[in-house]
Parts: structure tokens; C-alpha cells; sequence
């Protein structure tokens, strides 16, 4: 699997993580299926679950906050969360048409394995597939949302064509899964940020790598446009997680600096993209069943910079993680998108460097 810094780029100036990976931060945890088959339907989807607190995020939940940079998507639960500041699920992430469905099967998993006896309000996300993938055919499951979520652990996300990202094109190129961390060190403590995107957006003019124009100098003569128009574009999500103590006005603040990290690769909110940003913390405990006062925790806000900073470069980094892992897929009546090329970037980028 390939990733930006194997071609020698390192986004801005805070180090990642072990893995430089949402899962750097301490119990998030990642899970995914993929389906791709043949029959009866042309299928090239999945799902993403993003998962807080090594599961126990049901009863215990997390400040939460989020940002539409463009809202043509969906998100399920977000008037609770604009509510009540707080997360009380996984995150996940899938197809257009079938996001109500991993909505409804995390409820599922809530009662029958969590012994929840009230209301859930989880977070689902999506973006579409329908050009690689038979969208109509509602290929996915509630045992598929139900084993993402059992999948959900630690360590190494599987990038590019994986979970939700499976069919998803970016820039023109194959597009999908991506991830990266940054740590933040603040006086005597240090801080984790980890971003996870569904990059599905774009046009290939604007792609830029590390402020370097890539897109424009890559022909559609050289690398096919996976589509006879250049002019469709998708959406993103973009998922933020750190283990700060931060409260959901905080959270906010990190979710829409989101958007600067999305406006460097070349990202610009189509009207017809979905630009959804989540973004949670953990550094707080929140007992769902707690009615007693709470001791919390916060950053003042003008520790926040560095924050802001760390999202923004691990957004564009996940962005483009996404873009190098991908690989080239054939599916819903024989349409391809071809990968971004590796080799080809690394002339162009080499060619900067030497000016």
C-alpha cells in the first residue's frame, strides 16, 4: 500500500503518529468490510466504521462537534449533536442509498448487544458509488454494518479501495479510504489528532500535492478520466478524533478547519458535493448514565492553534493517502478509474524541487 511519504512528501511541520492514523489516538478504533462481486449485481461498496473508546462509546460518550462545508450529503444524528455536544456512537461510513440502513443496523447492534433500553441516535455518513457500483441493488447488508463494527481495532487502516471508499473516485482518479495523525505537544502533555476521509470529490485541474499542481500536469491522454464528461464531481467525509479535553464548541472549532485541509489538495465544495466534517474528543468521561455533577476538563482556546494546524495538514495528508493507495478498479457497466500515477507524480514533483 502506498502513501504520501513514500514519494518523500511530509506535510507541514507536526509529526504523525505510530501508525499516522485515526487509531494513533488512544482507543479509537477502525473497522471495515468490503463487498466487491460479480452477481447478481455489479457490486464495488462497503463500510467504515469509525469507533471512540474501544466500543464503549455507547456508554460513554464523547464531545462532538461538526461543520457543512457543503451539505448536498447526509449525515443521520446531527440535531442531537448540535444539541447536546455529544457523540454516543460509532461513525459510520458508506454508500448514498444505503446510509439509513448502517443508521438502523447500529441501532440493532445497540439493543441486542449493548443492552440499550433507550433512544440511539447514531452517526451515518455517505457518499456515492453509483458510478462503479450498482447502487440500486441495496447490496449491503445489516450483518456487513454489524461486522464492521466487530472489526473494528487498532493499529494499520487499510486505505484506498476499502470499507465505504471502495467505489469512490477522487480528483478524477480512484479515490476511497485515507488517514493521518498528528501529535501536539502543550507544555507537559502531549495530544493526539487523527483524521479519516471518504474522499469522493473533485476535478483533476485542481489536484494539487504539497501546494504543487499535480492534476494539471497529468492528461486525460495519459491517465482516463473515469467518466465522459469532466465535470462530475462527488463528496467527502472527514472524521476527527483526538484524546484532548476539549467541549463540543471546541470540537466545532477543529471540524471546520477541516476545510482548509480539503482546499489545499483542491477541494472547493461543489454544489453537487457533500463536504460533512465530524469531530470528537475523548479527553473528558461522560457517563451516558451518569445524573450527577461531572468534573470536566478543557484546553483554553488559545492552546488551540497548533490544533487547528494538525487538522488541517492530516486532512490533506489523508486526502492524498487515499489518492496513493487507491487502485484501479473496474465495475458497474465496465466503467474504470484508473489510479493516480505513482511514477508519474514522482517525475513532477522531483521537476519542482529542482527549480
Amino acid at each position: 500500500m502506498t502513501r504520501l511519504r513514500d514519494l518523500g512528501v511530509a506535510i507541514g511541520r507536526l509529526p504523525p503518529g505510530p501508525n499516522n492514523a485515526i487509531t494513533d489516538v488512544p482507543g479509537v478504533w477502525v473497522g471495515q468490510v468490503t463487498v466487491i462481486r460479480e452477481e447478481p449485481a455489479v457490486v464495488r461498496t462497503g463500510i467504515t466504521m469509525v469507533v471512540p473508546r474501544e466500543n464503549e462509546i455507547w456508554e460513554d460518550y464523547a464531545f462532538c462537534g461538526w461543520h457543512s462545508f457543503n451539505g448536498n450529503g447526509e449525515m443521520t444524528g446531527l440535531p442531537w449533536i448540535d444539541e447536546s455536544g455529544m457523540l454516543g456512537s460509532p461513525i459510520g461510513i458508506t454508500n448514498t442509498h444505503q446510509v439509513g440502513m448502517v443508521r438502523d443496523a447500529m441501532v440493532r447492534y445497540a439493543v441486542e448487544f449493548r443492552n440499550e433500553k433507550g433512544f440511539i441516535l447514531p452517526v451515518a455518513a455517505e457518499t456515492y458509488d453509483g458510478w462503479l457500483s450498482d447502487a440500486g441493488s441495496f447490496p449491503l447488508t445489516d450483518a456487513d454494518a454489524l461486522a464492521a463494527v466487530d472489526a473494528a481495532a487498532g493499529g494499520i487502516v487499510t486505505e484506498g479501495n476499502a470499507g465505504g471508499g471502495t467505489g469512490m473516485i477522487c480528483h478524477e482518479f480512484k479515490g476511497g479510504i485515507g488517514t493521518s495523525s498528528r501529535v501536539i505537544d502543550l507544555a507537559m502533555h502531549s495530544f493526539t489528532i487523527g483524521v479519516l476521509v471518504q474522499a469522493n470529490y473533485g476535478s483533476r485541474p485542481d489536484l494539487r500535492i504539497d501546494g504543487i499542481p499535480i492534476g494539471r500536469h497529468i492528461g486525460y491522454d495519459q491517465v482516463p478520466a473515469p467518466w465522459p464528461a469532466h465535470e462530475r464531481d462527488g463528496s467527502i467525509i472527514v472524521v476527527i478524533a483526538t484524546d484532548a479535553p476539549l467541549l463540543a464548541t471546541q470540537c466545532s472549532r477543529l471540524a471546520r478547519r477541516a476545510t482548509v485541509g480539503l482546499a489545499r489538495v483542491g477541494g472547493v465544495g461543489h454544489n453537487g458535493s457533500g463536504d460533512l466534517f465530524l469531530a470528537f474528543a475523548t479527553g473528558n468521561r461522560l457517563p451516558s448514565r451518569n445524573t450527577t455533577l461531572l468534573d470536566l476538563r478543557m484546553l483554553p482556546h488559545k492552546a488551540l492553534d497548533r490544533f487547528f494546524v494538525a487538522v488541517a495538514d492530516a486532512t490533506e495528508e489523508a486526502i492524498l493517502n487515499a489518492l496513493c493507495a487507491a487502485e484501479t478498479m473496474t465495475g458497474f457497466r465496465g466503467r474504470t478509474a484508473h489510479p493516480l500515477p505513482i511514477e508519474r507524480v514522482a517525475q513532477i514533483l522531483s521537476r519542482y524541487r529542482d527549480v
